[in-house]
């Protein structure tokens, strides 16, 4: 089936809602098993993840394997899924799910979460993956690791006391970075001292491209050329920062003069020096929520669906239509595409 005919499934079948936007999507030439189970009605708030191995021209849904008609509580600010060399991976309900690359029907391997801290993790954990194994944590400030090629999840960081956690990050060197409403605080240590090095509000993400770390703050874009010790502002408070990703040889952002809220999206290729716009042809005032850079092409996800641009941001063209209400995240390991469509935030 190709995703012409799909779209129109599960909006008909999932959320009973019109959609008034079309694209021109290439048909499939095969129809994958995986792509027939998309025929199964499933529930309203259902998680759903699609996958593409051909930059976004065919589409396919591999949620078999993940748990149906659960209600979605993800909430804006937590950071559910990622993908790296080893496929994606998400937390949902109370466990952690893995998909491989390569992985086929029911593409899914699923593991738990320690029962011994319940209230911590399960459906109110976060992810994000580190230089030897995947850090699961909540906004109360408790961390979980698991060390790569192990199974055993342990405490990690226990004398870190602030809440309102909003990601983890680990530099080439080693460093590690906690991103939180009251700052972002450094370890060189493995976690055994803190030290707040960004006291100018909160900080949400860290992200590194070619030994520059870029961040979002609460007033705008930051970097810093020092490993995290002292922090600039390239896209000040007059435009307050909503997304920022390592893409090949630089960074992309996202973000919003708050004079029009209007949301821009920007690529640099020196460390944040200057910046190129790549929204000339997006839609204004659409949401943007996630871009991403796979081989030539640049891909963003805003309220009509997930767009592709060849001719970095000149033009744009609609390859997978929203569905209902949601935005899709965005993420890639190696050529492969993964989008998730959540709910929006703000």
């Amino acid at each position: 089936m190709n995703i012409t005919n799909l779209v129109p499934l599960l909006i008909l079948f999932q959320f009973a809602i019109a959609c008034n936007q079309s694209a021109e999507i290439p048909p499939s030439s095969h129809q994958p098993d995986s792509v027939q189970a998309q025929k199964k009605k499933m529930a309203v708030d259902s998680l759903i993840v699609f996958k593409s191995t051909d930059g976004g021209q065919i589409w396919q849904d591999i949620s078999k394997g993940l748990p149906n008609a659960v209600k979605d509580n993800y909430g804006a600010g937590r950071n559910v899924s990622f993908a790296d060399d080893n496929g994606i991976y998400l937390t949902y309900g109370n466990g952690l799910y893995h998909s491989k690359t390569n992985a086929t029907d029911p593409f899914w391997t699923k593991e738990n979460f320690p029962d011994s801290q319940p209230r911590y993790f399960g459906e109110h954990a976060s992810i994000t993956p580190g230089k030897t194994g995947i850090f699961a944590y909540n906004t109360d400030g408790h961390f979980l690791q698991k060390i790569n090629g192990t199974s055993k999840w342990s405490p990690i960081y226990t004398n870190f006391h602030q809440k309102r956690v909003r990601s983890v990050f680990e530099s080439v060197v080693g460093s590690i970075f906690i991103c939180s409403d009251y700052g972002l605080f450094k370890s060189i240590n493995s976690g055994k001292t803190w030290k707040r090095v960004y006291t100018g509000g909160g900080v949400y993400k860290v992200v590194e491209s070619t030994g520059v770390l870029m961040a979002i703050s609460a007033i705008g874009i930051i970097r810093s050329t020092d490993d995290g010790e002292n922090w600039d502002f390239v896209i000040n408070q007059e435009r307050r920062g909503f997304g920022v990703e390592s893409i090949k040889g630089g960074f992309a952002v996202i973000f919003y003069p708050t004079a029009t809220e209007t949301r821009k999206v920007r690529t640099s290729y020196d460390g944040g020096k200057n910046w190129q716009s790549i929204d000339e042809g997006l839609p204004v005032n659409e949401g943007i929520t996630s871009i991403i850079h796979v081989g030539e092409n640049f891909f963003c996800s805003n309220s009509k669906g997930i767009l592709r641009s060849s001719d970095k941001g000149k033009t744009w063209k609609l390859i997978l239509p929203s569905i209902g209400k949601k935005i899709f995240n965005l993420s890639v390991s190696g050529n492969v595409i993964y989008a998730i469509p959540r709910n929006r935030g703000c």
